[in-house]
């Protein structure tokens, strides 16, 4: 059948599965979005407020579903727009292929209206990107985008389009999508085998595990390992979820805000298994002091990662849940009371802890947790709040918490809680964010509103940027810097005016009913938390400092 351009992208992506895409239009992409018009009984599109919250909006889609998430937008500064997002999604490998229309191919190189070169400027945070030029390159592109983006370690790319390409016609042809399998093809039995040596030899074993476990789906196979080997598991920002946080061998996060269980359990142990995850510096600490009573065994599917950050003993390079499943089908049960009876102990001595006699953000995190019986979603924003919705709700399953880990992206998590909810309609979906975050892409609750789109907004207001501040207390002598948010700036009243329902909580009494009521509403709903400015997130480690000297706030009163 003869299509125009615009008629193949949306033809495309109905080929790859895709049911909803965010974006916002313009010029060059006019012709698109008139076949989206066209198409909107097949496809839904989520016009948001920010070319930035699309972005987001389609990473939170991916990350909650395990499917591609997919944003438009058009040229210049809509492009640009969603480099941020783009980048989030880059450094945490999340699947997205973000299309964006150029001027036409004629004007190209000429400083034309709205003419900016993206795929120039996202060449370093996307894992490939394209700039279609012909008509009769469009469809071979967007298809090779998606399994790119699918295919070994994730990522996100991006297509260009030329406005003229989206408006001529040629032959379309229609065609099953491409089977993307795991990468199990690079590594070999002798991999396995010295693994599983490595595995036996210890007294003292120790799993790490990250994000690429998600990735892989492999979080049934990461529980049998666990047993099988008899080891206790922490896990990272990404890791979240990936081994159910409620279980006994579960000792918590690892690194600069992990646990003093999993921090010191990790500096004792003489096997250190890693499992999908890149050895991060907030994870790490001090390079030279990480884990140096261990051996070390990194599996991971992307080869430039071995040896990047640590220098491991033996790098198994491929698909995590092919890998562990090769790994229990030869390793013979282990047992090792001791060591587990020592990481309880650790456990039991150093619980996560906060004060009681007042309302505080760790307290609203347990709550929700408590009234959503542990099943709810949760996004974040980025800073305290992040960290105490990692620390105190016990994530069961993956993709049940959404953040930005190595982008750290503040403003990332009302767009995502967007993507989350669409993506999992009869999910509990909460957004929890400071209000320094939330003040950068709250015009995203009009999306919300809009489509009447149920999330539940938590802000944790100190009127701080809390992480921050908390750098400047500990580090910089309390000299607060640009970091105090006292203004007549009201949230509920925000809210209100963007057409959601708002709340101010303002005592631990009152915690639960708002989230209660909530829980009730059919649209979105916002839920303003007002905290102490000083609440702090601990434990913590120093920059520069090794893991093992990690400190709570008992710690600098002593």
């Amino acid at each position: 059948m003869i299509l125009t351009g615009a008629d193949i992208v949306v033809e495309c992506l109905l080929e790859q599965g895709v049911d909803t895409v965010f974006g916002y239009p313009g010029g060059t992409i006019l012709n698109v979005y008139d076949s989206l018009y066209k198409y909107q009984d097949k496809i839904n599109h989520i016009l948001t407020s920010h070319e930035q919250g699309a972005s987001h909006a389609a990473d939170g889609y991916a990350r909650s579903t395990g499917k591609v998430g997919v944003c438009l937008a058009t040229s210049g500064p809509g492009a640009t727009n969603l480099v941020t997002g783009i980048a989030t999604a880059y450094m945490d490998s999340i699947p997205m292929v973000a299309i964006t229309a150029n001027v036409a191919r004629s004007l190209l190189g000429r400083d034309s209206f709205q003419e900016i070169d993206i795929t120039g400027v996202t060449m370093p945070i996307t894992k490939h990107n394209f700039i279609v030029k012909d008509v009769k390159d469009l469809a071979h592109t967007i298809r090779r985008a998606f399994n790119i983006a699918k295919e070994g370690r994730p990522g996100p790319v991006l297509v260009d389009i030329t406005k003229d390409a989206t408006a001529a016609t040629i032959e379309f042809e229609p065609k099953i999508p491409d089977t993307i399998g795991p990468r199990s093809y690079t590594y070999s039995t002798s991999d396995i085998d010295k693994a599983v040596e490595m595995i036996e030899a210890s007294s003292c074993p120790f799993i790490f595990a990250g994000g690429g476990v998600i990735a892989s789906n492999a979080s049934a196979q990461l529980k049998e390992f666990a047993e099988k080997i008899d080891a206790p598991v922490a896990d990272s920002l990404m890791g979240k979820g990936a081994y159910d946080n409620t279980r006994p061998r579960y000792t918590g996060m690892l690194g600069m805000h992990g646990t003093k269980a999993s921090n010191f359990g990790v500096s004792k142990c003489d096997l250190l298994i890693v499992v999908g995850a890149r050895f991060s510096d907030r994870v790490t600490g001090n390079t030279q002091k990480f884990a140096n009573n261990a051996k070390i065994l990194h599996i991971d599917i992307d080869a430039a990662e071995i040896n990047k950050n640590i220098d491991v003993h033996l790098g198994v390079v491929g698909d995590a849940a092919c890998i562990l499943t090769d790994l229990n089908a030869k390793l013979t049960r282990q047992n090792h009371p001791q060591w587990l009876k020592e990481i309880r102990d650790l456990k039991e001595r150093y619980p996560m802890t906060y004060p009681q006699d007042r309302l505080t953000g760790q307290y609203v995190v347990e709550q929700i947790d408590f009234l959503t019986n542990g099943e709810a979603l949760i996004t974040t924003e980025v800073g305290q709040n992040q960290m105490w919705a990692a620390q105190f709700f016990q994530y069961k399953y993956p993709r049940q918490f959404i953040s930005s880990g190595g982008a750290g992206t503040m403003g990332y998590g009302l767009g995502a809680s967007l993507g989350t909810k669409l993506g999992n309609p009869h999910k509990d979906v909460f957004n929890i964010a400071g209000d320094g975050c939330f003040r950068m892409n709250m015009n995203e609750l009009a999306t919300a509103s809009r489509y009447n789109i149920p999330i539940i907004q938590v802000i944790l207001n100190n009127q701080v940027l809390g992480m921050v501040r908390q750098w400047q207390t500990l580090f910089y002598g309390k000299r607060y810097s640009a970091t105090v948010l006292h203004d007549s700036v009201d949230f509920c009243k925000v809210a209100e005016g963007l057409g959601c329902q708002a709340i101010r909580v303002t005592t631990k009494e009152e915690v639960a009913p708002a989230i209660e009521k909530a829980l009730q509403a059919t649209g979105p709903v916002v839920i303003e938390c007002m905290i102490e400015e000083d609440d702090k997130v601990f434990p913590m480690v120093a920059p520069g400092a090794p893991i093992s000297e990690c400190f709570s706030q008992e710690d600098i009163k002593e």
